[in-house]
């Protein structure tokens, strides 16, 4: 992305951070930057330019120096009023003094074990079913795709905004729209729900 557009992205995702703010719970970043090994392969550089109050999920993949990079973003996070989540590892995230984790879904029935444990607590969704059963885990939001047509090579069809708001309506805990969000989607999902987002905040960052 050229220069020249960065001041639109910016201005975009603010408004949409501010819109969020409007009724999401206290406590929960309005947007959640996802990290990737492939896609977002230098995520410090994206941290600084994320709104403050953001989140990030570090998505490390059993990497080997996962430790190491946990404790750099955990740093960076911290000089820029960022909550960090670690994807699937609590012991990772207590490692580290990380703010909380998030679960894949899969990993739901584990995440029980660790109610009350972290500031904040978070999973994937792909289903309504998912969704309530991230309530019944005690989870603080559930992030659920795919709401937009996306690079993620998991990634399935997109259901759109309507039908996340529905499920935004009906859901017992907080909803964050993930999958092919960018700055020009944002404030089509910003009024009803939180953002999580790659490529789309990751424009954030300057060229």
């Amino acid at each position: 992305m050229g220069f020249k557009h960065q001041p639109r992205v910016r201005r975009k995702w603010q408004i949409a951070d501010r819109t969020i703010r409007t009724h999401l719970p206290d406590g929960l970043p309005p947007l959640l930057f996802l990290t990737d090994p492939v896609r977002t392969p230098h995520p410090e550089h994206t941290l600084p330019e994320l709104p403050r109050g953001s989140g990030v999920v570090l998505r490390h993949f059993g990497a080997s120096n996962r430790l190491e990079h946990a404790r750099k973003l955990h740093s960076v996070c911290q000089q820029n009023r960022l909550a960090l989540l670690i994807s699937g590892d609590p012991g990772l995230a207590k490692a580290v003094g990380a703010s909380g984790v998030h679960w894949p879904e899969k990993q739901l029935p584990k995440a029980r074990r660790w109610r009350g444990q972290f500031e904040i607590q978070t999973s994937s969704a792909h289903s309504r079913q998912a969704v309530y059963q991230a309530y019944l885990a005690g989870l603080d939001a559930a992030l659920v795709s795919t709401v937009f047509a996306s690079n993620s090579p998991s990634a399935g069809a997109p259901m759109g905004p309507c039908r996340l708001r529905l499920l935004s309506r009906n859901a017992s805990l907080p909803l964050y729209g993930l999958g092919g969000i960018g700055a020009d989607q944002a404030a089509t999902l910003s009024g009803f729900t939180g953002i999580a987002a790659i490529e789309g905040l990751q424009a954030l960052a300057r060229p």
